[in-house]
Order: C-alpha cells, then structure tokens, then sequence
C-alpha cells in the first residue's frame, strides 16, 4: 500500500507495509524508556549461557502497539501483562510495548504500572507509518498508534497479530501463553533430553557431580587457571573471570561446587579448571585457594 504525504511542496511516497502471519515484522531501532537506542532483535537474541550450551534459537517477542498512557483500554491491557511479565522471566520470553509517548512520559507510566519491560518510543511515528497502523480519526486518539499486538518468533517472523481495535480483540494472557508454547516447542532446547549431554553438561554442571566434598582442582587431568572474579550476576547466575594471563573466561553459577544457587564475589582469587566449550573457555570446578 502507498500512502502520499506532501512537504515543502515535495510531493513524498511513503511506502507502508499490512502485515500478515508468516512476514518478516520489520527490525525497528527505536529510543526506549531510558533513552537508550534499542533494535527489536536485540530482545530476541540468545543468552551467552545459551550460546555456551549451543542453543541458538533466541527468545520469542510480543510487541504490543498502545495509544498513550491516556486511554483506559491501553491501561487495562498493561495491567494484564504487569500480571504475566512474571511469568514471561521464567520462560524466557520477551515483551516491549511502543507508542508515540516520548521517553520521560513513558518511563512515568512504567514506573507507575509497575512494569519491568522495555518500552519504546516512536515519538516520529515512523514505525507506525511503516506499519500503516496510525489512528488516523478525529477523537482523542488521532494520530497515535491503532492498538496491534504482534507475537512474534525469535528471528521476527510473525507468529500471531491482534487487532485490538474494540479490547475484545486484544489477546488474553491464555492466548499469549499459547501462542509462546507454540513457537517455544520447535526450539531446541525445549526438551529435557536436550540438556542431559556431556556437551552441555561440561557448562551447566549437574549439583549431583560435586558430591559431599570439593573435588581437588585438576585432578581429573585439566587443565588449572588461575584469577580473580570480574564480575557475577545474581539474576543469571553467570559471571566472568580476569585470569592470570589477562583473559576473559566465561562461567555459571553450577560450575561453583556446592548444593543449591551459588554465588561468588567480584574481586574474589579463584583457581579453576579450563574447559573447551562451543563458544570458547570456560570454567568449572571454581574454589579459592588454598592458603
């Protein structure tokens, strides 16, 4: 479809683009809440642990097009997924939201809903012209954007639209569960079998392997590193190592012998075994040394 706009007397097509199921959903660079320039696939990427374990299949993406922090109906659907943005963590699925709102507005709607997930400000409407979703009515929502949701699969292809015109159209949480489910089934790690490798298990350690005692550093034939905690995450359970020599290795919290969620500090001396893995080092059999 093409749409005519004129400026300076320049007469300007612009191409915009209906959408349908099976489409590449276009890989919108837009500033988000915080200002920050975010591209849509960057939400869709692997983890680096995933991409240690050899699972590349990224993270499913709903994008939810809303009017403004002004309409009742927009408000009613963000609560909802305040509600799911939960759940969305544990599995691994991501969820942004986009209207014409410039940043500051958006994050004091954030903040007041008490959401956690990116938003996005298509403040020039460019994404919305390209879509051909601009409300283009005369009530109070002129010029925002129609109310669409997309649910789309890790390399933006799209899996699902809502047409949320009257809220009825505006999918459930039910149907986003399912329409995740259904993407998330042809991922593959979504299986248990997927993880019980020797492969896999070399990163992600199984507690089962450090038994009652502390396993003596290297005494399996690997290789010994030695250096100094950069940096862990509690929220992931990963972390780096500055080692000795000067480089950087990966590792996960199950590489850290113990029983249930261990963590370890920045600035903390560790010796540890070396381990090949798809995407480079990293490291097992974490302790500090002896004195």
């Amino acid at each position: 479809m093409v749409r005519y706009a004129y400026a300076n007397s320049t007469l300007l097509i612009i191409v915009t683009v209906n959408l349908k199921i099976g489409d590449k959903f276009p890989d919108f660079q837009l500033p988000s809440h915080t200002e920050e320039e975010i591209q849509l696939s960057q939400l869709t990427q692997s983890s680096i642990m995933d991409k240690h374990l050899g699972f590349f299949d990224g993270y499913p993406l709903i994008v939810v097009f809303y009017r403004g922090f002004f309409c009742p109906r927009d408000l009613q659907q963000m609560r909802q997924l305040v509600q799911f943005q939960d759940e969305l963590k544990v599995n691994y699925c991501r969820l942004t939201s986009i209207s014409v709102d410039p940043p500051i507005v958006q994050a004091a709607f954030r903040a007041g809903l008490g959401a956690e997930w990116t938003f996005l400000s298509d403040r020039k409407r460019e994404a919305i012209a390209q879509l051909n979703i601009i409300d283009e009515t005369e009530g109070e929502y002129a010029n925002c954007a129609q109310p669409y949701t997309f649910v789309l699969r890790p390399d933006l292809t799209i899996h699902k639209i809502y047409n949320g015109w009257f809220f009825i159209g505006r999918p459930t949480l039910e149907e986003l569960r399912l329409n995740l489910r259904e993407i998330m089934e042809t991922f593959s790690n979504y299986r248990y079998e997927a993880y019980n490798t020797p492969e896999v298990k070399k990163i992600r350690i199984p507690q089962q392997e450090w038994g009652d005692d502390l396993p003596v550093v290297g005494a399996n034939g690997s290789q010994v590193g030695h250096g100094v905690v950069r940096e862990f995450n509690l929220q992931t359970g990963n972390g780096t190592i500055l080692q000795d020599d000067g480089e950087i290795i990966f590792f996960n919290f199950t590489a850290i012998p113990g029983k249930g969620y261990r963590t370890i500090q920045a600035g903390t001396q560790v010796i540890f075994e070396v381990v090949n893995s798809r995407l480079g080092l990293t490291a097992r059999n974490i302790q500090k040394p002896t004195p």
